[in-house]
């Protein structure tokens, strides 16, 4: 069976269900920077498994917002990208992250945030 079709039918709940999970938009992030393969996710997420990345590659693909093509480089590997839907996911997890801040603003949490940078490492290109 299919993921998508464990979603929840009310609208909140499904783009919930697409997004939750501890890795997902931290993902979808990294890859708004272009395709990329799994080795090279796993270099830039600090702390996660390839176990677990490659679930949750695969969740983000079963819900259409990634996709495999062949490396662009050598043809020989597999790159993961983001799809259009996934492309349109990109101001929703900026509103999501500036939301985030602002929570923990509210309820004088500032301290308790980390930056970017403690979880995902700039790219090499």
């Amino acid at each position: 069976m299919k993921i998508i079709k464990r979603l929840p039918g009310l609208p909140v709940e499904r783009a919930l269900g697409v997004l939750s999970g501890r890795w997902k938009a931290v993902i979808l992030d990294v890859l708004s920077d272009g395709p990329q393969r799994i080795c090279e996710l796993e270099k830039r997420i600090a702390g996660i498994s390839q176990k677990v990345l490659i679930e949750q590659l695969r969740a983000l693909e079963d819900h259409g917002m990634v996709r495999r093509q062949p490396s662009a480089e050598d043809g020989q590997g597999i790159e993961y990208l983001l799809t259009p839907l996934g492309e349109s996911l990109r101001p929703i997890l900026a509103s999501l992250i500036e939301w985030g801040a602002h929570h923990a603003q509210e309820l004088g949490e500032v301290h308790r945030l980390l930056p970017c940078k403690a979880v995902v490492r700039d790219r090499i290109s």
